[in-house]
């Protein structure tokens, strides 16, 4: 199993703003940490995040800087993003890193973020 192609299709989908995809790649256990939103267990939780910040920041574009196995389930990443906010017009910002877990189904487990 390739993880980091799947951490790049994973990262592909959120560009193309494909929730499908997005959706059909999480565990139903799957976790997301982020000290921007804190904790969400599991897959609809995440789904209800990433739909509401999607509606917020139609038109974001992230660039990998990174993307790296760090062992056998693991995949490191750094990124940065561009978005513009669709109710204040304002420009938003971000450079981060991420630990990618995937579980041997090939599907996302846990996505650990951390701001750069």
């Amino acid at each position: 199993m390739d993880l980091v192609a799947i951490v790049n299709r994973y990262h592909d989908a959120l560009n193309r703003l494909d929730l499908a995809a997005v959706d059909a790649m999480l565990a139903d256990n799957a976790e997301y940490h982020s000290p921007s939103i804190g904790a969400l267990v599991g897959k609809a939780a995440i789904m209800a995040a990433v739909r509401s910040y999607f509606a917020e920041y139609p038109d974001q574009k992230a660039v990998d800087d990174v993307v790296e196995a760090v062992d056998s389930t693991r995949v490191r990443s750094q990124w940065r993003l561009k978005a513009t906010s669709r109710s204040t017009g304002e420009l938003y910002e971000r450079r981060g890193s991420e630990v990618i877990t995937i579980g041997p189904e090939g599907l996302l487990t846990r996505v650990e973020v951390a701001d750069s």
